[in-house]
């Protein structure tokens, strides 16, 4: 290692004089720097409270295409750009390099961290890259937002041998595998708001709650709106002894209640389902008790079961509970199941699709589609071969080769697929993925939808096939945790995602190859380095011969490679 090397590691050179940063000052990539470069800034200052903090390596993420795109009206940004300008980076590595002096017991010049990005304290979001000063700059103060927030230090400490690039796409990475962690209900929500409709019940059935409604747990208040009389005795004879409020609802598209926690319908069509469904809360359940299939399918809005955490749930048995319990829903992939991973062959698809064939016990069958010929050979050569060699079956296709495609999915039409990943933001396609899901198959939609979109779904699969249909975003320091300790174990590497590099200079080029899907993995900018312009790792041959040298197999990045890369272009 150089002496240029190990000071950099240690933190040791002085300080400069001036920060660079990208000012972002409104929507729209012109908006993105003066007169399309970053600016010099004084230095961040930082108090007896605070950390000073050098960026190491900033991940490009498509959350920041969205900030561009959205300006102002990014429900993040709370400010006016144009005199307080967003600073972008969320995906950070980052060096201590200055302590406030009522730290000094916790924290040491050269400590290393990467950053749960969304903070919170006293339950507003101050975002790091958003509303907090980002990682498209060379230097930034960490304070007590981050360090005592509403979930304690927003900060995890990073090892020193693992690479900055690495430490960075730990975040992007940490919501792939939050993706596979999520956990629901199996009960009436305990402190809750249910609602149980009985407008359109089967009368010929004995419908009961026995599980979700006693002593141990119940919810605080429940609505009835036509229940069985039998049954509405029952459950408001309980109540009194419970405590629980009851309150009677005539009309179901007027309750008086905003957000509820459980809408139970013992009996339903389409039209029940697609009124009573936009007054879930968040994590909000809605439950079918009934035995016969629906008449068309629902309009579901898609975008709160990926935000809001919405759920369809249901049971052909007359007992209510089971409903919750007969079929939880799964969120991990089915070990040995077929898996279909729509829009694979993205930045965030990768992982995916990299995630299901390094983890134990992942399925057996896994199926990439991608409209993107070239970015699906890219998929091909870098996964392919590795997947076979552990004895799964890989397979990549692209929708718009109509007839190969078909061909090619004929032997699913039958059994379906267990689990279905849908990382492409397009209605249409996430209908249509539900259209072969298996029994007891889980739809995944962990493309960001927004709030209000529609798509249409089946959901007598969800009480006939206990089908289930999830959503996810975004992840916690749990969640972050879990994933550094993976890749720092060997057992994930976020290595494996980096497309291309450069400089602090390169971002702003950077930034408009996410927004056009130039690449099929990420973008690390370096903000330490000399000017380097955005280059591939395969272009990475004729410009740093002796870094591309490290690479893996010519076109994975790898800590040597980073090694290499700042020892040539650090200043």
């Amino acid at each position: 290692m150089t002496d240029k090397l190990a000071t950099f590691r240690q933190a040791e050179a002085p300080l400069p004089d001036k920060n660079i940063e990208w000012h972002l000052y409104g929507a729209g990539l012109e908006n993105l720097g003066d007169d399309s470069q970053p600016s010099e800034a004084p230095m961040p200052t930082y108090g007896p409270d605070d950390l000073l903090i050098r960026h190491d390596a900033t991940g490009l993420c498509f959350s920041d295409i969205k900030v561009i795109t959205m300006g102002e009206e990014h429900p993040r940004i709370y400010r006016n750009m144009k005199e307080n300008p967003v600073v972008l980076g969320h995906e950070i590595a980052m060096t201590v390099v200055g302590v406030g002096e009522n730290l000094r017991d916790q924290y040491q010049v050269g400590d290393r961290f990467t950053i749960q990005a969304d903070v919170s304290v006293g339950g507003v979001g101050y975002a790091y890259g958003y509303e907090i000063q980002g990682g498209l700059s060379t230097y930034a103060t960490i304070d007590q937002r981050i360090l005592n927030g509403d979930d304690g230090n927003y900060l995890l400490a990073v090892k020193p041998t693992t690479g900055y690039a690495e430490s960075a796409l730990t975040e992007p990475w940490a919501c792939v595998t939050a993706a596979y962690e999520l956990r629901y209900r199996t009960i009436i929500q305990p402190g809750g708001t249910a609602w149980i409709i009985g407008t359109l019940a089967d009368n010929s059935r004995d419908y009961t709650l026995n599980a979700g409604f006693e002593i141990a747990s119940h919810p605080r208040r429940l609505l009835l709106t036509d229940v069985p009389d039998y049954l509405g005795d029952a459950l408001q004879a309980e109540a009194i002894n419970l405590g629980v409020e009851v309150i009677e609802v005539p009309d179901v598209s007027q309750p008086p209640v905003d957000k509820i926690d459980d809408i139970i319908l013992l009996g339903a069509d389409v039209n029940l389902i697609e009124t009573v469904s936009p007054n879930l809360a968040d994590f909000g359940v809605v439950a079918l008790v009934l035995n016969e299939p629906l008449s068309d399918k629902v309009n579901v809005d898609i975008g709160r079961v990926h935000y809001n955490r919405w759920v369809y749930v249901g049971s052909s048995s007359p007992e209510i509970s089971h409903a919750y319990t007969d079929t939880p829903v799964r969120s991990s992939l089915k070990p040995g199941g077929r898996a279909w991973f729509v829009g694979a062959a993205g930045p965030m698809g990768r992982m995916h699709v990299q995630r299901a064939i390094q983890k134990a016990q992942g399925p057996s069958i896994i199926l990439c589609t991608d409209v993107s010929e070239s970015r699906l050979s890219d998929l091909e050569l870098s996964f392919g071969a590795e997947a076979r060699e552990k004895g799964l079956e890989f397979i990549c296709l692209n929708p718009m080769e109509k007839e190969s495609y078909e061909a090619s999915m004929a032997p699913f039409e039958e059994g379906g697929f267990d689990d279905i990943i849908v990382l492409a933001p397009v209605p249409f396609v996430i209908a249509d993925s539900g259209n072969w899901l298996a029994d007891e198959g889980v739809m995944n939609v962990f493309a960001g939808v927004a709030r209000g979109t529609t798509t249409t779904l089946d959901l007598s699969d969800a009480y006939l096939r206990d089908v289930r249909v999830i959503g996810h975003s975004a992840s916690t320091i749990d969640d972050l945790r879990l994933m550094l300790d993976q890749a720092e174990s060997g057992e994930l590497s976020p290595n494996r995602s980096v497309a291309a590099i450069g400089s602090l200079s390169a971002a702003k080029n950077g930034l408009q190859a996410v927004k056009d899907t130039v690449f099929p993995g990420k973008v690390v900018i370096y903000p330490l380095i000399q000017d380097f312009p955005l280059t591939s790792l395969p272009d990475l041959k004729d410009s740093l011969p002796t870094v591309y040298a490290k690479l893996k197999d010519g076109r994975e990045w790898t800590v040597e490679a980073e090694t290499e890369f700042l020892q040539l272009m650090l200043p």
